[in-house]
């Protein structure tokens, strides 16, 4: 039996609790934040507290959080609500590095474009530019601004209305649908951890959509109590409308395994996508 460590966030520290925070709800997805001040002088910074919230209207929210050392406010904070326009672009393989060279902390006269070796270009509505490396940016309007604190650490979240999309055609498949593999986008762990989405991280999982699995609890007996099958792998085997029949599996070529092996068989199967071949063999005999 695993033993697990409870904690209070109100008995750690800012710097503490965010260490715990970011290291459990990971990966994140990155927002590579174009903004200008008053001025028209333009900042350029990641934030890994960002995700979509809406499709109609279509709102990407990130949150430039105060800092934990000093409590101070970012400049992307400080042009959002001086002009409340941004360009979110997504940060991939190919500039991670770029991205997070451009979370220095420069001066407000920095132009972080130039430091990390990025191209702007214009937008077509706001006033922000796009980074043209990026494989998808989002012209956006921000509708609000919501701080949730005022100590060190406390976020701002930028609601942002997304109002064009520039998408690289080099990342789209045969079917105009953005590839993973293409895209190939990285997110934040915790610490100077990265995750990169691509090759053998990325899998897929039939969405119950449009169908009613029978869930765990109706698998027979010896396939739920099994000592060899996952949760995942149970899960899979039930995300069905019903039972199977060996009957209605005869065009599904299985091997023929013992009693014994059975249960190891299909879990073979079902980690490499397998589901009917599994449940072929694990209805045998």
């Amino acid at each position: 039996m695993s033993s697990f460590k409870t904690i209070r966030p109100a008995d750690l520290s800012a710097a503490q609790l965010q260490a715990y925070l970011q290291g459990a709800v990971a990966p994140r997805p990155i927002a590579f934040a174009s903004t200008i001040d008053q001025d028209g002088q333009v900042n350029l910074s990641p934030f890994s507290f960002f995700n979509l919230f809406s499709t109609k209207p279509p709102v990407l929210i990130f949150s430039p959080a105060r800092r934990v050392r000093d409590n101070t406010t970012k400049h992307t904070l400080e042009n959002a609500l001086a002009v409340p326009e941004v360009v979110i672009n997504v940060v991939n393989y190919a500039i991670v590095e770029q991205a997070s060279l451009a979370s220095t902390e420069y001066d407000k006269n920095v132009n972080e474009f130039v430091k990390a070796g990025l191209t702007p270009i214009p937008s077509e509505i706001v006033k922000p530019p796009r980074v043209a490396e990026s494989p998808v940016s989002f012209e956006c309007k921000v509708q609000q601004v919501i701080p949730m604190g005022t100590e060190g650490g406390a976020g701002n979240l930028i609601l942002c209305e997304v109002l064009l999309m520039h998408i690289n055609e080099a990342i789209l498949d045969e079917k105009g649908a953005i590839s993973p593999f293409k895209i190939d986008l990285v997110a934040r762990m915790g610490g100077d951890w990265y995750c990169r989405a691509n090759g053998e991280a990325l899998f897929e999982i039939p969405k119950p959509l449009t169908t009613k699995g029978i869930g765990i609890d109706q698998l027979p007996t010896a396939i739920r109590q099994s000592p060899i099958l996952t949760g995942n792998n149970l899960a899979r085997l039930a995300n069905i409308e019903k039972l199977p029949t060996l009957e209605s599996l005869a065009a599904v070529a299985a091997p023929t395994v013992s009693p014994a092996d059975k249960h190891l068989k299909a879990k073979e199967l079902l980690d490499a996508g397998k589901l009917l071949e599994a449940w072929k063999v694990l209805l045998q005999g």
